[in-house]
This record gives C-alpha cells, sequence and structure tokens, in this order.
C-alpha cells in the first residue's frame, strides 16, 4: 500500500473537540490537509474563525459548531447536526483541557470542579455519546483521546490537572478494551511540554529551566509535530491494529530520569 493511500482521509468526518484552541486546531489542520472534512467544536466561533480560514486557504473543507462539552443535551445535539450536515463521523478528537498551578491544599472544590468536568467529565460524555453512535451504525471509528504526561508520570504543581489526564488515560483503556470487537478503535495522543493557552500561566521561568533539564530535545514541542501522531491514529489503514495505547509526543521528557 502507499504510503499517501494510508494516511489519506478522504470521505471521512472528522470532529475535533476543542479543535478552535491552539493544539487540537493544528490537529485539525492536519486532518484536513489529509482530506477528512473537520468539524471544529468549541464555545467561540471568533477563535474558530481564523482556524477555519487556514484549513479553508489549503484547500480543506471544515466548519464549526458551538457545544458545550459538559452537557450531554448539548453533545446529543453536536451529533445530530454533523451527521445531518456531514451525512457520517468516523473520526473523533476529544481535546478541550484546562489547567491550574493552584496549591494543593488551597484547591477550592470549585476549581476542582471546573477542571474535573472540563478535562474528564466532557470526554466521559463525549465517548458515551460518540460511541453509542459509532456503534449502532457499525462504523469502524477512530477515538483520539488527547492525554498528558502528568498521567504517565507524576508532575509537580498540577495536581487537579493530573488527576482528570490519569483518569480519561485509564477511561480510554477500558474502552478500547470494550469497543475492540466492534472495531472501534480508542487511543491516547499524548503531549508533553506544548505552550498553549492552558498551560501560559504554569511556565514560569523556574519552571521552564526544569522542563528543559527534563527534555532531550531541551525545546518545547510545535504544535505542528502533533500532526503525524493525528493522522497515524485517525487512519484505520496505517494503525487499523492500534487501540489501547498512548503515542507520546514528548522530545523524549518520557525517557529522561537524571
Amino acid at each position: 500500500m502507499k504510503t499517501e493511500t494510508m494516511f489519506n482521509l478522504t470521505g471521512k468526518t472528522a470532529v475535533v473537540i476543542g479543535g478552535t484552541g491552539e493544539l487540537c486546531g493544528a490537529m485539525a489542520e492536519g486532518l484536513a490537509s489529509a482530506g477528512a472534512e473537520v468539524v471544529l467544536v468549541g464555545r467561540s466561533e471568533e477563535k474558530a474563525a481564523a482556524r477555519l480560514v487556514k484549513i479553508k486557504e489549503a484547500g480543506g473543507k471544515a466548519y464549526f459548531v458551538a457545544a458545550d462539552v459538559n452537557a450531554r443535551a448539548s453533545m446529543q445535539s453536536l451529533l445530530d447536526t454533523v451527521v445531518e450536515k456531514s451525512g457520517k463521523i468516523d473520526i473523533l478528537v476529544n481535546g478541550a483541557g484546562i489547567n491550574s498551578a493552584t496549591p494543593f491544599l488551597e484547591i477550592p472544590e470549585e476549581e476542582f470542579d471546573r477542571i474535573w468536568n472540563t478535562n474528564t467529565k466532557a470526554v466521559f460524555i463525549s465517548c458515551q455519546v460518540f460511541g453509542a453512535y459509532f456503534l449502532e451504525n457499525k462504523i469502524e471509528a477512530s477515538i483520539i483521546n488527547v492525554g498528558s504526561m502528568s498521567a504517565v508520570t507524576p508532575l509537580s504543581r498540577v495536581f487537579t490537572y493530573s488527576l482528570t489526564k490519569a483518569a480519561v488515560h485509564n477511561l480510554s483503556k477500558n474502552l478500547a478494551r470494550e469497543w475492540a470487537p466492534n472495531n472501534i478503535r480508542v487511543n491516547l495522543l499524548v503531549p508533553g511540554f506544548f505552550p498553549a493557552e492552558q498551560n501560559r500561566k504554569v511556565l514560569t521561568e523556574e519552571r521552564v529551566g526544569q522542563i528543559m533539564n527534563h527534555t532531550p530535545m531541551n525545546r518545547f514541542g510545535e504544535a505542528k509535530e502533533l500532526v503525524g501522531a493525528t493522522l497515524l491514529l485517525a487512519s484505520n489503514e496505517a494503525s487499523g491494529f492500534v487501540t489501547g495505547t498512548e503515542l507520546i509526543v514528548d522530545g523524549g521528557f518520557a525517557s529522561m530520569t537524571l
């Protein structure tokens, strides 16, 4: 099989939750460049506008749907809207996320709930809503949940975020096992340190120094460097026997001990 065929997503529809952000926005561009029709999902049409322009200027197909990732009715409406407009859905990316650097003993319940709902409950609801659709329609789908290095190895200062992402990793592997007989693949794309809206507040000068000392490539990742991993996991031809895995893109962070 030719590589251009292996990674060709023409005729596929990809729903990218969090696609209005920096990292998932780049992933959405990559999916569109491979031929998929991409649905950017978020709260802000204004944030989506610039990404839609880039995708369309490059010859891709995309549109925006506003949704509340914490509300089941909103997610069901999202699914119904996309099916009505695009015909079907083949790829789901769950990438909405928020963070906080509040010291552990000072974390208020409201902050915990907000991070938990966005990072974990939203993925739970999305996988239920879209998973039911994939199963009912016998679609050989790919679900890509965006994980975190904090779920692979504990990181300081991001207690709630780490906990929520560890739950996403656990859920993803459970679903991979549950849905494998139905040819629904569930994998984790795990970025290392990529500056983005949700983590800039914790990237102090001291923190950056610690990260660089622990990253063999001695730099942050660039959003475009997540595209290759996204296309691999999205394509049934390229990774049809890959499910329940953590695909880490981290510049060597996970391999560093001393």
